[in-house]
């Protein structure tokens, strides 16, 4: 599901999904920004990041704002299944993938 600014917080919090995907793509510093209010307005699903940014740090900087897992755009079709299954069982992804 895509969604505005303001109607993507709301859904969440009425929905509660277990799983939220947050694509860093088009604007990273803005995309961060919304996932620490995601996780501070909904705490409880598990956060993916998606992006196209492949430095160590935006993963780290995705993980310091709250996300629980981050897959590379270009290694989505044989990583986001795996990234769900280990937020899923471990809580945290810990390691970012260089594809």
């Amino acid at each position: 599901m895509v969604a505005g600014e303001t109607s993507r917080f709301e859904i969440t919090e009425r929905l509660k999904p277990a799983l939220a995907i947050v694509d860093l793509s088009l604007d990273r510093s803005e995309g961060l920004h919304r996932l620490t209010r995601l996780r501070s307005r909904c705490p409880d699903p598990k956060l993916i990041v998606i992006s196209v940014h492949d430095q160590p740090g935006v993963c780290r900087a995705a993980q310091e704002n709250g996300a629980d897992g981050f897959v590379l755009r270009r290694s989505i079709a044989t990583d986001f299944c795996p990234a769900m299954l280990l937020c899923n069982r471990a809580g945290r992804i810990s390691r970012l993938r260089q594809g």
